[in-house]
C-alpha cells in the first residue's frame, strides 16, 4: 500500500494542483488516469477470471481446437519457422510435465470436450484390470513429429509467413 502511495505521488501521470481554501493552502494531487489497470491494453477485453473461465469451458469446438495446440520441438521450429500447431491424430508427442514426464507416443485420440489428448501406450489400471487411456492435456506435450497432409501443410506456410511478417514489423520498433 505505501509503495502504492508513493509511485503515484511520484508518477508523471498525476499533477500537482494546489487548492485555496479560507483557512489554509494545502497541496492535492489530481489523478488523470487509473493506475489500476497498466496491465491491460484493450478496454473491450475482459480480464475478468470469472468471464474468462466461462468463454475457455463453454467454447465450440473449432474454437477449442486452436485452445488444444502445443509447441513444436526446436528442430520443427527450426525447420518450419513456426512455434505451435494444434494438435491432432496420428502427430508424435513427448510429455513434458506430469506423472508420465518424458514418454514418447503417437496421438491416438484427440477429444475437444475434455480438453484432453490420448497417446499410445499411456495407460492406467481399473481395478477389474482393464487398461484405460489416460487423458494428457496439450500444453504439457510438445510435437515431435507432424503428420503433414495437404491442409496442415499449407497451415504451416501461413503461419509462417505471418510470424515473419510479425518479427519484421518488430525490428524497426525501438
Amino acid at each position: 500500500l505505501m509503495m502504492m502511495m508513493i509511485s503515484r505521488s511520484t508518477c508523471s501521470v498525476c499533477l500537482p494542483a494546489v487548492e485555496r481554501s479560507s483557512s489554509s493552502s494545502r497541496t492535492t494531487f489530481l489523478l488523470l488516469s487509473t493506475h489500476n489497470n497498466i496491465m491491460k491494453f484493450n478496454p473491450a477485453v475482459t480480464s475478468s477470471r470469472r468471464k474468462n473461465r466461462k468463454a475457455h469451458f463453454s467454447a465450440h469446438s473449432e474454437a477449442r481446437r486452436k485452445l488444444m495446440s502445443a509447441n513444436l520441438s526446436k528442430e520443427l521450429q527450426a525447420r518450419h519457422g513456426v512455434r505451435s500447431m494444434s494438435i491432432r491424430k496420428d502427430d508424435e508427442v513427448m510429455i513434458t510435465r506430469g506423472f508420465f514426464k518424458a514418454r514418447e507416443g503417437k496421438v491416438i485420440a484427440c477429444f475437444r470436450k475434455k480438453f484432453v489428448v490420448h497417446i499410445e501406450r499411456i495407460t492406467r489400471d481399473k481395478v477389474n484390470g482393464a487398461q484405460v487411456p489416460v487423458g494428457i492435456q496439450p500444453s504439457n506435450l510438445v510435437i515431435t513429429k507432424l503428420k503433414l497432409d495437404k491442409d496442415r501443410k499449407a497451415k504451416l506456410e501461413a503461419k509462417s509467413r505471418k510470424e515473419k511478417s510479425e518479427d519484421v514489423t518488430m525490428s524497426n520498433v525501438d
